[in-house]
């Protein structure tokens, strides 16, 4: 099987030293990115670990296909215990970083400890190197990439870094790299904020070899000739077909179709776009790159779920204003999704759905934690009740949009996936709308026959997690290719990615999760049985809990 190479260059920021450890064994049985954060943190991180405290460990891995030059290969992985969900948590970001960081030759680098300075930590191929910049505290994205730029020669490109939401521990704070592109849900942004790690730089010229087979040339060949109509809305292509068959949460997920939706189109979107946006290596394009010729507002997006967040859940239906929404937590280092929910229950708490000014002004204030901010940057599970609204998150985590009351497969997937209320952890939506062949497609309807899949996807999603392979590929990579691209049967890839979300949920476990946590704000037909059909089908106990036996290497030596 087809794997990432090089050491682990595990840094610490308390004494501020470097050191590598060879992790070859990791890398043959877990591939990359995903999978190999997730064995790093569940062996080396504690069990009861702070997710702000100094033995919390954030860990960044690419795959072997970050050595192809392959279409959807332009992306890479971040792990850790996440301060929205208190569990194991990967976030996974696009753009042009990961071939930087395979270029220092490393298989991940490892963040632990918490410095006593604001620092910028510089990691190429000759070693790491510690930079302590008091000048950047609450700077933002643009003005941190720009002094990388003048005082190191270093694109944004080249950088991961934390806005002022990471620096003041907002639960859903990201990491943003390219400057517009995030690893985006679970508040990885807020752990480096808690290392004091304000961005993070990767160069060098020691890429490792990993010999790629040429079948890389015939998808990057297709994803260049296709006329997908992702290439000129991106995900946003979704929106009006979504609000037709009523999944497009409204008004803090009271209602499921938005009267506004052509304003917040993928129409409205691609009107604003001025030209081609894409990730290293990829002919596919799907990305956003849009102005306002009025304003002079230029972002990158938004994309589908900042268009749900902050549109439609928050009763706005003008693509401008949910533009500057997607600028301000681009630059303030927050998730679109999280940020925009956690308004959205602000405005329904106010009667207030459609005040931009308002919506504006409180993205501002979570950042900055200021005033009700410092309420609302702690996630809807943790101030819900105090603002008396609904809580619609799940294992902490707020919702996207492909509404699971109407896609119950989908609905299903959000209680059982690790990472808590995710799309992407099975991407189940994309077989009930479908946005696939006839024939793999399931019924919106009911849950009979979808927890297998659910299985399946979740375990092939943890592979393309790994790989590290764009989700949408999937017009693109049949199993036949995977298979080819990776060096391995199907099934072998299925197994791979079933231990990967296996090793999430034991370490979730030790942390007090089980079947309580896997639960939905609505009801979905006989999803009691269907949730126990999911874990016989995982080999887990009944109560969601993994048996010591399933666990990769047996169990813990603390367990």
């Amino acid at each position: 099987m087809k794997n990432a190479r090089g050491p682990l260059c595990s840094i610490d920021v308390s004494d501020r030293t470097a050191d590598l450890e060879e992790i070859d064994d990791v890398l043959e049985s877990f591939i990359g990115g995903r999978g190999v954060g997730t064995k790093l943190a569940h062996d080396r991180v504690p069990f009861d670990a702070d997710p702000f405290g100094p033995e919390n460990s954030l860990y960044l891995a690419t795959g072997p296909m970050q050595h192809a030059t392959m279409s959807f290969t332009g992306r890479m992985s971040a792990t850790a215990v996440s301060p929205l969900t208190d569990g194991l948590l990967s976030s996974n970001a696009g753009g042009f970083l990961s071939r930087n960081f395979t270029a220092t030759g490393y298989g991940a680098v490892e963040i632990t400890g918490e410095s006593d300075e604001l620092l910028v930590i510089h990691v190429t191929d000759d070693g790491v190197e510690f930079e302590e910049v008091p000048e950047l505290e609450g700077s933002e994205t643009t003005e941190t990439c720009e002094y990388i730029a003048d005082e190191h020669d270093l694109d944004a490109e080249n950088t991961i870094t934390i806005g002022p939401a990471g620096e003041n521990l907002v639960r859903f704070a990201s990491i943003m790299t390219s400057r517009e592109r995030a690893f985006g849900r679970g508040g990885l942004g807020a752990v480096l904020g808690s290392k004091n790690v304000k961005a993070i730089t990767f160069d060098g010229d020691s890429t490792r070899e990993v010999e790629i087979p040429s079948l890389q040339m015939d998808v990057h060949r297709e994803a260049a000739q296709s006329d997908h109509i992702m290439k000129e809305q991106g995900t946003t292509s979704v929106t009006e077909y979504a609000n037709m068959v009523g999944a497009l949460p409204t008004h803090y997920f009271s209602e499921l179709t938005f009267d506004g939706a052509e304003g917040i189109s993928g129409d409205a979107v691609a009107e604003k776009k001025y030209q081609k946006g894409t990730c290293s290596a990829c002919a596919f394009a799907c990305k956003l790159p849009t102005r306002d010729e009025e304003s002079g507002l230029e972002t990158e997006g938004p994309e589908y779920e900042t268009v749900m967040a902050f549109g439609s859940n928050s009763g706005v239906d003008d693509i401008v204003d949910v533009m500057k929404s997607n600028k301000l937590c681009d630059e303030l280092g927050l998730d679109t999704i999280s940020c925009g929910d956690v308004v959205a229950a602000y405005l329904e708490s106010e009667d207030e759905f459609g005040n931009v000014e308002l919506i504006h002004d409180l993205v501002e204030k979570i950042a900055h934690r200021e005033g009700v901010g410092d309420t609302l940057a702690e996630g809807v599970d943790r101030f819900h009740d105090d603002l008396g609204v609904e809580n619609w998150s799940v294992k902490g985590m707020e919702f996207p949009a492909h509404d699971g009351r109407t896609l119950n497969g989908q609905g299903l997937s959000f209680a059982t996936s690790n990472r808590g209320a995710d799309h992407m952890y099975a991407e189940f939506y994309s077989l009930e709308y479908p946005l696939v062949d006839a024939d793999k497609a399931f019924e919106k309807d009911g849950l009979e026959g979808k927890p297998p899949k659910v299985v399946e996807k979740e375990n092939m999603n943890a592979v393309k997690d790994s790989g590290v392979i764009c989700k949408f590929s999937r017009d693109f990579m049949t199993h036949e290719r995977f298979e080819t691209l990776l060096d391995t049967d199907y099934e072998t890839l299925l197994e791979t990615g079933g231990r990967i979300v296996t090793l999430e949920r034991h370490f979730n476990n030790q942390r007090g999760f089980d079947t309580d946590e896997d639960t939905l704000p609505y009801e979905l037909p006989d999803f009691d049985s269907a949730l126990e059909e999911y874990y016989g089908e995982r080999g887990w106990n009944d109560d969601g809990t993994v048996p010591t036996e399933r666990v990769e290497g047996g169990a813990p030596a603390d367990d």
